[in-house]
């Protein structure tokens, strides 16, 4: 089992920046890495995860070109840049860990593929 801790969240205002860290117990780097959030009352959204073999990644339409995920620059860790962020952005996000493939594209960001999940860290967009 992956041990997974999140961190990085706070309040930020809208059009603001902010870089999740996900750091986790040493894993082969052939499984993903997948960052999710919850808002209040609504699902479970995955939106972005890679694979530290060969950097693959997939990115939800939601965070397409405002947020980055990538290596983090300390060992066993995976950041999340999150650019331009808006009032929608706001909610729980998780780390998880996720199989070494995936069966299509369209599976890549679905939690229920993913495992050994973290407990989370708020991210509060607001003015």
């Amino acid at each position: 089992q992956v041990q997974l801790v999140e961190s990085g969240g706070g309040l930020v205002q809208p059009g603001e920046s902010l870089t999740l860290t996900c750091t986790h117990s040493p894993m082969a780097a052939i499984y993903y890495i997948g960052w999710f959030r919850q808002a209040p009352g609504k699902e479970r959204e995955g939106i972005a995860c890679i694979r530290k073999l060969d950097l693959n990644t997939y990115y939800s339409d939601s965070v397409t070109g405002r947020f980055t995920i990538a290596r983090g620059s300390e060992r066993n860790t995976v950041t999340l840049r999150m650019n331009a962020l808006r009032p929608e952005d706001t909610g729980v996000y998780f780390c998880a860990r996720g199989p070494p493939r995936f069966d299509a594209d369209s599976s890549a960001l679905r939690s229920d593929d993913y495992e050994d999940w973290g407990r989370g860290t708020q991210v509060t967009v607001s003015s």
